[in-house]
């Protein structure tokens, strides 16, 4: 893996955000698949700053929903499809037809799994995939055990990530879909590029894991090893528990721009 460090949250949204504008400036129709909750939002708040000063043409680019929950109305404030639209989208000035989503609410969740999968193949799949990390090392909603070969289906969810979640619920954990699609994690290792964003010592522990232990199922962010081009983006906090820190900066100290894109 390329891991970087940064100093903060901030530093590592703009770190992300500039190497996905290299993509789109060589690729304007990319297809960029997205992660919700607060980690990724500095990505996309530095995303939206470039495409307002004119520094990426976003008109053309798609977007890839990572997971979804099951059950809640269409609509809901919450679910994952009005969230990445909320912040992703609209700030963007992306079109909403370019996004692909799983559907959540539908009758046949095992059908609108497949034929998710199905929909990435057909879109040529995924440029680039944004990921963060679960305190337990879960990547999308692949919790801990699951097949590092799996496949987008529905899974149900642990009470740590339900409790995890609970804040966008108004702190309510009986509020949170029990049940969710998501990407397997054969299907996030099918992207060209992964980019897992980690921020905050509450993550360390799983970031040292996913990095610098052996590839286990108990750990699925380690499936990341596997692939050929996964960057890794921590801030100080959450790399305080690597014991290659030092080396990782000299690394990226002797190469300061992000050429790993």
């Amino acid at each position: 893996m390329e891991v970087i460090i940064v100093q903060d949250a901030a530093a590592g949204g703009e770190t992300v955000a500039q190497g996905i504008a290299a993509l789109l400036r060589r690729t304007p129709a990319a297809l960029l698949g997205v992660a919700t909750g607060s980690t990724p939002l500095p990505v996309y708040q530095a995303l939206a700053s470039l495409v307002r000063a004119g520094g990426v043409d976003m008109s053309a680019a798609r977007i890839a929903q990572l997971d979804e929950y099951v059950g809640l109305p269409q609509g809901h404030p919450e679910s994952y499809r009005s969230v990445v639209l909320r912040e992703v989208v609209e700030p963007l000035g992306l079109d909403p037809a370019s996004f692909m989503g799983p559907d959540g609410s539908a009758e046949d969740v095992r059908a609108a799994c497949e034929a998710y999968d199905a929909a990435l193949a057909a879109a040529g799949g995924v440029d680039l995939q944004l990921l963060g990390i679960g305190t337990d090392g879960h990547i999308g909603f692949n919790e801990p055990c699951s097949s590092l070969a799996s496949r987008t289906r529905i899974k149900t969810l642990t009470e740590q990530t339900r409790a995890d979640n609970a804040r966008f619920f108004g702190g309510d954990i009986e509020q949170v879909p029990r049940h969710v699609i998501t990407q397997g994690i054969g299907t996030i290792l099918e992207a060209r590029h992964l980019v897992l964003l980690a921020t905050g010592e509450n993550k360390a522990d799983a970031v040292a894991r996913a990095v610098e232990g052996p590839v286990a199922s108990v750990v699925p962010a380690s499936a990341l090893q596997l692939h050929p081009h996964a960057t890794v983006v921590v801030d100080e906090a959450a790399a305080s528990k690597l014991k290659l820190a030092d080396y990782f900066r000299a690394t990226y100290a002797a190469k300061p721009a992000w050429q790993g894109l």
